[in-house]
């Protein structure tokens, strides 16, 4: 729970202090194809986010706190 507690927190700070920007999403592996990809804290994801149920507790806490839930998935996957 602690752990749970530093990730969010982590989250929290991210989210309010405006660091980990977004940054252009990097090219698709493959050319042309066009993919669902977001980069925020130097991690990019694409496609749908699979979270264990840790990642899934962090979510929730930083969409509560006004993040965006997209943002969110990325952050609390990188900080987990």
């Amino acid at each position: 729970m602690k752990k749970v507690m530093t990730g969010v927190m982590i989250v929290a700070a991210v989210a309010m202090g405006g660091a980990g920007s977004v940054a252009a999403a990097q090219s698709p592996p493959e050319q042309g194809a066009r993919q669902d990809c977001r980069t925020y804290s130097s991690t990019t994801e694409c496609g749908k986010v699979q979270l264990n149920d840790k990642q899934r507790a962090c979510v929730t806490s930083a969409v509560q706190l006004g993040m965006t839930e997209r943002r969110a998935e990325v952050e609390c996957v990188t900080f987990d």
